[in-house]
């Protein structure tokens, strides 16, 4: 084993690659990418050139990343989705919400029969449509939640081409979303939808951490996954991260558990830190050789995301609604979170932050639960 290869020395620049990431994230044009994809993109880079190993040949800190951080960042993540504040987002934004991820699903079934993926992809194909649903309903929480259940990380080329793409269409779309509404207010205006001025608030960028806090915290995180493993042992057809996503929703509620500071940032360090694990899968050498399963892949998502856009932005525009907030509820479907708060902050649209986190947060709750039903009636 080289230097570049020792276990803690991976995790060190693993944690320091996010440390980078969301640096990066403070500038305009970092926050339009999003930490996420920066984090990614980083590990990805260092990883090809050698500073860290990649993925694709086995590590055991990437082993431990997949099989413990990112169930328990999804659940950490989860814990912070208060579901009665959603209707504090506001009609117009759950409405475009909804017709953007009906959009993604009916995406999905029309590139699933025009591409007919599984001849390139073979068994795991239905749990790629699931992923990339998913992830085009709620974000990267979503895709990994599908792929590690139907443990298409453990098929490294696969896994590999699977972000790949999703990277290489996803982050054009946030950039086209973007500039989507300046060009359809002039050619068909519509009157901005602004919200009551006590629904206008900051997202938290900072919490204060306690011992006692950090010990709820990875407590009730260590149990759920504890419980959630037992269950699945006794009922096979129960996906551990479905136990545990129904668990961080049902605590998620409970006004003791609400008032638990940390949950935020502590599940979003994890999940970038799995996804920077996601990144040193991007092995380009490996790559190069899966021409034809990248293409299947690419023509798939960008059916999807096609029609995605369709159905939004035209149903948008049929009901009126303003522009920017079918931006933002779109990048809520496609990207989650981030990129909803990214979208918002581009478009000079400080009240939409909050409804754009919401829906978001909608997205992390549903869109686990569409990409398992897609990927069981298209298995």
């Amino acid at each position: 084993m080289t230097w570049t290869e020792d276990p803690i020395y991976v995790s060190g620049m693993l944690c320091f690659a996010v440390l980078f990431s969301v640096w990066l994230a403070t500038f305009k044009t970092g926050r339009t990418i999003g930490s996420p994809i920066l984090v990614i993109l980083v590990c990805a880079l260092i990883s090809n050139i050698g500073i860290i190993p990649t993925a694709t040949a086995g590590h055991p800190i990437y082993n431990a990343v997949f099989m413990y951080l990112a169930p328990m960042g999804i659940f950490i993540a989860l814990l912070d989705v208060d579901l009665k504040s959603i209707k504090n987002a506001g009609i117009p934004i759950l409405v475009m919400f909804g017709i953007g991820a009906l959009g993604t699903i009916i995406g999905v079934l029309v590139a699933w029969f025009i591409v007919n993926p599984a001849v390139e992809i073979g068994p795991l194909a239905n749990a790629i449509a699931g992923m990339y649903t998913g992830t085009y309903i709620g974000g990267s929480i979503n895709f990994n939640a599908v792929a590690l259940s139907y443990q298409v990380n453990e098929n490294a080329d696969l896994f590999a081409a699977t972000t790949v793409v999703d990277n290489l269409i996803g982050t054009p779309w946030i950039i086209i979303t973007l500039l989507l509404p300046k060009y359809l207010q002039k050619l068909m205006p519509r009157k901005k939808l602004l919200p009551p001025k006590d629904q206008i608030g900051k997202i938290k960028n900072e919490e204060s951490i306690s011992i006692a806090t950090l010990a709820a915290i990875f407590g009730m995180a260590f149990l759920a996954m504890s419980f959630s493993k037992m269950l699945s042992s006794y009922v096979p057809q129960i996906p551990e991260i479905i136990t545990l996503t129904t668990l961080a929703l049902i605590f998620a509620q409970i006004p003791f558990i609400q008032k638990v500071k940390g949950t935020q940032t502590i599940g979003f360090f994890l999940i970038l830190i799995f996804l920077g694990t996601i990144g040193t899968l991007c092995d380009f050498k490996t790559l190069s050789g899966i021409g034809d399963l990248a293409g299947t892949l690419i023509l798939f998502v960008s059916i999807l995301i096609l029609i995605h856009g369709i159905v939004i932005y035209g149903l948008g525009g049929l009901l009126k609604i303003d522009w920017d907030v079918v931006t933002v509820a779109s990048q809520a479907n496609v990207g989650g979170n981030t990129t909803a708060l990214a979208a918002a902050e581009s478009l000079n649209r400080p009240d939409l932050l909050i409804p754009g986190v919401l829906v978001g947060s909608l997205g992390n709750a549903l869109g686990t639960y569409a990409g398992f039903f897609i990927a069981g009636i298209l298995g």
